[in-house]
């Protein structure tokens, strides 16, 4: 589409492939543009700052620094820019390590490149997606590390309504226009929801609540 900038991304991967098969994928696709692709996490801490991507997915199992490491030290860099995880589905307790370092969403590197590209997209528009085995495995991993009490949470009645309406896959501006809020105040109210339940990033917002509801909803 004329005059519509693509959603840059960049690719984290050692096996060289799957990193192939990847960049084909937006290569491809029109509305995307792959800025690079990068073996280590050494490479892509590098290269990938300078670069800005809107999104980043990234391996876990990486060689010398690990997916986390490189997650949380991206995060610090290019704070908006979304790492969205691509997984094996075996690697539970990874996954929650990288929900703490700032990644937004989690899918199984099985995912087919349509539902891959939908991902990305929902991700530069405010979503956290994650492919429904890997939320089960999350929020199990909440349950047994990191109980949450209701007491606890003390979450007001509407930053309950913004995070049920999140957990739905809404963006913040879709939530603003269903709660009949300005832009902004979704964003304070998620503001005082990171405070309240301890975390830093939307998906781990979304499945901390979701574990003290007793809930199992995947988030896509």
């Amino acid at each position: 589409m004329s005059g519509v900038s693509p959603i840059l991304i960049a690719l984290v991967e050692d096996h060289a492939e799957l990193r192939s098969t990847w960049m084909q994928v937006f290569d491809r696709a029109p509305g995307f543009q792959c800025a690079g692709a990068f073996a280590s996490g050494e490479e892509a801490l590098s290269a990938i700052p300078p670069l800005r991507p809107a999104v980043v997915l990234m391996d876990l199992n990486l060689p010398g620094i690990s997916g986390v490491e490189c997650t949380a030290r991206l995060k610090a860099a290019v704070p908006q820019t979304q790492i969205l995880v691509l997984t094996a589905y075996g690697e539970t307790e990874r996954i929650f390590d990288a929900l703490q370092a700032g990644a937004t969403g989690y899918l199984l590197k099985r995912t087919r490149p349509a539902d891959l590209l939908q991902a990305v997209r929902e991700v530069v528009t405010g979503g956290a997606p994650m492919s429904p085995e890997i939320a089960r495995k999350v929020v199990e991993s909440f349950r047994r590390i990191s109980p949450v009490s209701r007491g606890e949470n003390d979450l007001t009645p509407r930053e309950r309504e913004v995070l049920t309406l999140l957990s739905s896959g809404l963006t913040d501006k879709e939530i603003a226009q269903r709660v009949d809020v300005g832009y902004e105040t979704v964003r304070s109210h998620m503001k005082h929801i990171y405070d309240k339940l301890h975390v830093h990033s939307r998906t781990e917002a979304v499945v901390k609540f979701l574990a003290s509801e007793g809930a199992l909803r995947p988030i896509r």
